[in-house]
């Protein structure tokens, strides 16, 4: 069940960004990032409470709520497009693969909790198979101010995924559910961005095409509760880091699908960052990786 979800998560995520790339047009990209996640809250939550599924939770908690919507559903994807002013997605993909070292000082800053070596050695291929996968863009690249710019962007929007996973650790140990805690926080992280949007004068347009529409129900749907709902679930059931592979995983998804349908051309490197990738999925997930008695009983 657990490989099922980790997969799920994968493909909705990697196939999320072209979904995105459909968005782009006459309606604004916050316009688009707040219509998203409202839909994604007026349909979860009101389905929640007529099946009686929502759970009960203190003032408190919607504290975390909202501090999980900043992180999850509106601050960091504001940091993330703006960065892809300044700089190509794929330079934006190398930057967010980051978030599994920032997973592991977080949690041991926040949570106490130490970092495996399989889990480093999986970081350490990971982070390099993103590498080789955008080699062609990181090379093609003027590291100029725009590059720094926009570096800064995606390092201050992984570095706040990352204090969202902390957050949901956090109600995942209250016993909130990925679906109580992902309706709140995707309300208040909606909140957040109708206010960016006013407060940056961002037209309120919408676009009635078929691709607009599809996309953003995708986008509202599956790649949002479906998919962040999944992300949560993993990260209750085998840990931040392991959950967090995702994030390096369905790149290689979406180049896939960029070659299947935007004539997306493969090289030596784009070979060999796919093969680090799921080599380093393996060392990160694989309940067959080796590891020293000694290493076995610290961690048991």
């Amino acid at each position: 069940m657990t490989a099922f979800l980790y997969i799920a998560c994968i493909l909705l995520w990697g196939t999320s960004w072209i979904a995105i790339h459909m968005q782009l047009g006459e309606v604004p990209i916050l316009t688009s990032i707040f219509y998203r996640f409202a839909i994604a809250a007026l349909l979860l939550l009101p389905t929640l409470f007529l099946l009686k599924k929502i759970q009960k939770t203190q003032p408190v908690d919607h504290l975390w709520f909202a501090g999980q919507g900043l992180c999850f559903f509106s601050l960091n994807f504001l940091c993330f497009y703006h960065a892809t002013q300044y700089i190509p997605s794929g330079i934006v993909a190398i930057i967010f693969s980051t978030v599994l070292l920032f997973n592991s000082i977080n949690r041991w800053l926040f949570l106490r909790q130490s970092t495996s070596q399989s889990e480093f050695i999986g970081i350490a291929f990971g982070i390099v198979g993103i590498v080789l996968l955008f080699w062609r863009e990181l090379t093609q690249q003027n590291f100029g101010a725009d590059f720094f710019t926009g570096m800064l962007f995606a390092l201050l929007g992984t570095l706040i995924f990352s204090l969202g996973n902390m957050v949901s650790v956090r109600n995942g140990a209250k016993g909130i559910t990925p679906l109580t805690g992902n309706g709140y926080s995707m309300a208040y992280g909606a909140m957040v961005l109708l206010i960016a949007v006013f407060a940056t004068d961002t037209p309120l347009r919408f676009s009635f095409t078929s691709q607009y529409i599809f996309s953003l129900l995708y986008l509202a749907i599956f790649a949002s509760v479906l998919g962040f709902t999944i992300y949560l679930t993993l990260v209750n059931k085998i840990g931040i880091n392991k959950a967090a592979y995702c994030m390096v995983a369905f790149p290689v998804v979406a180049i896939l699908i960029s070659t299947l349908f935007e004539d997306y051309r493969w090289d030596a490197t784009t070979f060999s960052g796919v093969g680090v990738i799921i080599f380093g999925n393996f060392l990160m997930v694989s309940k067959l990786w080796w590891r020293p008695a000694s290493l076995a009983r610290q961690q048991s």
